[in-house]
């Protein structure tokens, strides 16, 4: 799990501030348990334990599912993460000037695909599953999910870097999953990407998550299908391209023609890959991360002539 310094992240920390619910992460580390077994194992009734663990669900650190039992259903628990990154802001970061794009999940300009596939709005689904004519349908542009199983989508992205600034990175971040039938939580897929026709890099995508509903997944969508996914962070720069910090590919800023006017932005997913698994991709009003797909370019700005012939920067 990554969480920022945000009021978002809010319910890990308010989950973590109790030395009762770091007992509860110890003992769900060792097995699942049920309400009872935990509040036996440190002294506390079945309401108060109900409470604590209501808590750790909110923040997505632990889940918990209904199985039978000796006298009925119990409420059985599991440790959902193994690590939780805390992601700081940056005062560099902060401070770099940056233009920003975002391109809503439904806004692609061509695509070629094969199902399984489908896509739909925040309020329903657009057609059928599993019919790519629907991808042309007129409500596509509406479209905050869409997902298939083998071929590439593309998106037109304009830039509005001007003459007098200059390119620094170029920062891509979206939200992923692999495509499989229902969801599949070990499901890997290899995802290509393309920018202004240039291969970038490839990730493997390790599943379909399903195992518990998105945060921002709406209520009616069904809980058999795509939940969620894991947001990527593609960044291009003057010494190679990087998903997460790690490298893809030297692949720079000149390679790509970052100055062209428009950028073409492909993801794909081809037929010869080692992991064929397909591609979920998550918009605003979907899965964990409220945001469409958002293009960031940071730059400087060029130094300027000056009359004695040196330069102001």
């Amino acid at each position: 799990m990554k969480v920022d310094i945000s009021e978002q992240s809010l319910p890990v920390f308010e989950a973590l501030a109790s030395q009762i619910r770091l007992k509860v992460i110890h003992l769900l580390a060792e097995q699942p348990m049920n309400i009872r077994e935990l509040a036996q194992a440190v002294g506390l009734s079945n309401a108060i334990m109900t409470m604590h663990v209501k808590k750790l669900e909110k923040a997505g650190i632990i889940e918990s599912k209904m199985i039978p039992g000796k006298a009925g259903l119990q409420k059985l628990c599991f440790l959902n993460v193994d690590k939780i990154e805390i992601i700081f802001p940056s005062k560099q970061e902060n401070k770099r000037e940056f233009h920003q794009v975002d391109v809503s999940v439904g806004h692609f300009t061509d695509f070629n695909i094969k199902p399984t596939c489908g896509l739909a709005t925040p309020e329903k689904i657009i057609g059928e599953f599993d019919d790519p004519r629907y991808f042309l349908d007129p409500e596509r542009v509406n479209a905050k999910i869409l997902w298939f199983g083998q071929g590439y989508i593309e998106y037109k992205v304009p830039n509005f870097l001007l003459a007098s600034q200059e390119p620094e990175e170029l920062e891509i971040s979206l939200e992923l999953s692999s495509e499989a039938p229902f969801t599949n939580n070990n499901w890997p897929s290899d995802i290509a990407f393309y920018l202004n026709g240039v291969h970038l890099g490839t990730w493997t995508s390790p599943g379909d998550f399903g195992d518990k509903r998105g945060k921002y997944t709406p209520e009616w969508w069904p809980s058999v299908v795509n939940q969620y996914g894991l947001l990527k962070h593609l960044r291009i720069t003057e010494k190679g391209t990087y998903m997460d910090g790690i490298k893809l590919s030297e692949v720079t800023l000149l390679d790509i023609g970052i100055r062209e006017t428009q950028w073409t932005f492909r993801i794909a997913v081809h037929e010869d890959a080692q992991h064929v698994g397909g591609v979920t991709i998550y918009g605003t009003g979907f899965g964990n991360y409220n945001q469409d797909i958002i293009f960031r370019l940071y730059y400087s700005p060029v130094p300027q002539p000056v009359e004695n012939g040196t330069t102001n920067s």
